[in-house]
């Protein structure tokens, strides 16, 4: 009877062994939860700067207005009616 008391304490032992350090156990199923977060919080980001580029598509398809505000900031241009000005800050 002894012999069978100790035979189930041993597997007993080795399967809160297993739950606790092995495949599978508390510490990798927590370690993937946090993986998972980190992915899903990174992927909101991209969603929300794919948000943007998608209004941004949509707005220099559909009018004027948008390829002129693009082409004013980013080259330079003017338009024929319009003076340039170049202001420089003294420091």
């Amino acid at each position: 009877m002894k012999w069978l008391w100790l035979l189930m304490t041993v597997f007993i032992v080795a399967l809160q062994i297993r739950l606790w350090v092995g495949e599978g156990s508390y510490a990798q199923v927590w370690a993937l939860q946090k993986q998972i977060d980190e992915q899903i919080a990174s992927n909101q980001v991209l969603a929300d700067r794919n948000a943007l580029l998608d209004a941004e598509v949509l707005d220099l398809k559909s009018g004027n207005e948008a390829i002129e505000e693009r082409a004013r900031n980013h080259l330079g241009m003017i338009h024929k009616s319009e003076t340039f000005y170049l202001l420089i800050d003294n420091k």
